[in-house]
């Protein structure tokens, strides 16, 4: 059975992102851990001194996050009703990146899905600093859902790679369980830059090709100026309706996501996003 946390904070967008993934687990176990931390904005030292009032305003919060639980799972159940999914409502006073740490580590969560953010005047999705933390914390695999993105089946799944990163099936079975339940196709595209593959990568691309031998796979080798150049025009060109990375801090994927400014990160990706921890990750 799969456990799989939704962070939401009663959004439109994280409310997306709930459906997203109903839909893409459907008929099959699941456990749903619905979560909303709270945070009151005028909870700070200043006004526990001088307000009496503070735990009230405390259980307010709190009966106003288990009642906007309650209401989401209700939306969600009604519309997509599924015998084989479970669900369990958490709420708590707590910083979001705090609890997501500490649920995945208690409740041994599988996936972690969030809703983004969406970019006025730009087709990209715009990472906001949970979502960044989350990926930056790799405690597990985080899903990124586009703001107002419809589900579809994963037909196309394109996933870039450096083949330098020595994988595993610790790293690769979640998306290697998915891609067969979908019926995917998978992409593995790496960028040429001029220089032929070292003996290391063609070893972890043999490995690759071995280990989704059972899922439709081809290769591609694509000469572009960048990582993100090459992903954008494959998909200009390529249907794809997910973007699979896994998340070493030694590679490409680093300069790309993680930059000084990781409270609004832009990613021309328009499509949902799965973010695979290389360390200290066990599935």
């Amino acid at each position: 059975m799969k456990k799989i946390l939704l962070p939401t904070d009663f959004s439109d967008n994280a409310y997306n992102a709930i459906k997203f993934t109903v839909q893409l687990f459907k008929n099959e176990k699941c456990t749903f851990y619905l979560l909303n931390t709270y945070t009151p904005v005028l909870y700070d030292a200043e006004y526990v001194l001088y307000s009496p009032s503070s735990l009230s305003l405390d259980e307010i919060y709190r009966k106003n996050s288990i009642k906007g639980l309650a209401k989401v799972e209700k939306k969600i159940k009604k519309a997509f009703p599924d015998p084989l999914h479970s669900w369990e409502l958490i709420s708590s006073f707590n910083m979001l990146n705090d609890e997501l740490k500490e649920l995945v580590k208690e409740k041994k969560i599988d996936l972690v899905v969030m809703g983004t953010q969406g970019a006025t005047g730009a087709e990209m999705v715009l990472f906001g600093t949970h979502t960044v933390h989350a990926i930056k914390k790799g405690v597990c695999p985080v899903l990124a859902i586009p703001s107002g993105y419809k589900f579809k089946p994963l037909k196309n799944i394109l996933f870039p790679t450096d083949y330098f990163l020595n994988l595993s099936d610790q790293h690769l079975k979640f998306l290697k369980a998915l891609g067969q339940k979908q019926g995917s196709k998978l992409h593995i595209l790496n960028v040429f830059f001029g220089v032929p593959l070292e003996a290391e990568q063609e070893k972890n691309k043999l490995f690759l090709a071995e280990y989704f031998k059972n899922i439709p796979h081809t290769f591609y080798s694509i000469e572009k100026g960048s990582v993100p150049k090459a992903i954008d025009d494959f998909q200009e060109n390529n249907p794809v309706d997910l973007l699979v990375m896994v998340n070493n801090k030694h590679s490409f994927f680093e300069n790309i996501l993680f930059r000084p400014v990781v409270n609004e990160i832009g990613f021309h990706v328009k499509i949902p996003f799965l973010v695979i921890p290389s360390e200290n990750y066990k599935s």
